[in-house]
């Protein structure tokens, strides 16, 4: 893979992990100064040549200016969220036509409007199933309904981000001793 194809893992201020930018986003963001490059070991970085310019880009880049806070939030049980993973389709018949967001366990059985409990119905799955649970209406969900995740977070707990994030503590460690 070619030096500019290639991605830096992006933290904020308190080393909270933001995202992956690529090697050119991170060369505007270290030139201009808003981030520092974070390996200490010289085989965790790229070196980049241009006319006037030889840079050191680091695998792992710490923002020097704030970073929004509101990237933590909890994402809102809406239309958007919910119909994103159920691939804007219904979870019971797996059509695409008239949706709805239909309540698992019914809000009258004393149940919260929760990522969990949520999921993309058809109205011709959703009316006859009415405040039942599916099981009690004789229909079966297509895949469990989850509660949705940040994209910071997901890309937290992804493979790419724990090979990375094993690099960089253990580059950390054994500049410390």
């Amino acid at each position: 893979m070619q030096v500019l194809e290639q991605f830096v893992v992006v933290f904020s201020q308190n080393y909270l992990p933001l995202c992956r930018v690529n090697i050119k986003r991170a060369i505007v963001l270290l030139v201009t100064s808003k981030a520092e490059g974070l390996s200490f070991a010289t085989q965790n970085r790229w070196r980049v040549h241009s006319p006037g310019l030889v840079i050191d880009v680091a695998k792992h880049i710490r923002l020097k200016i704030a970073s929004s806070e509101q990237m933590w939030k909890v994402l809102p049980v809406n239309w958007r969220e919910v119909s994103r993973p159920d691939h804007h389709s219904c979870q019971y018949c797996g059509s695409g036509k008239h949706l709805t967001l239909d309540h698992v366990i019914g809000r009258s059985q004393g149940s919260s409007h929760t990522g969990d409990n949520v999921v993309t119905a058809g109205e011709r799955c959703n009316s006859p199933k009415g405040d039942r649970i599916p099981f009690e209406a004789g229909m079966q969900l297509r895949k469990t309904p989850k509660a949705p995740v940040h994209p910071t977070i997901s890309f937290v707990v992804s493979k790419a981000w724990r090979n990375s994030a094993t690099e960089f503590w253990i580059d950390v460690q054994a500049n410390l001793e």
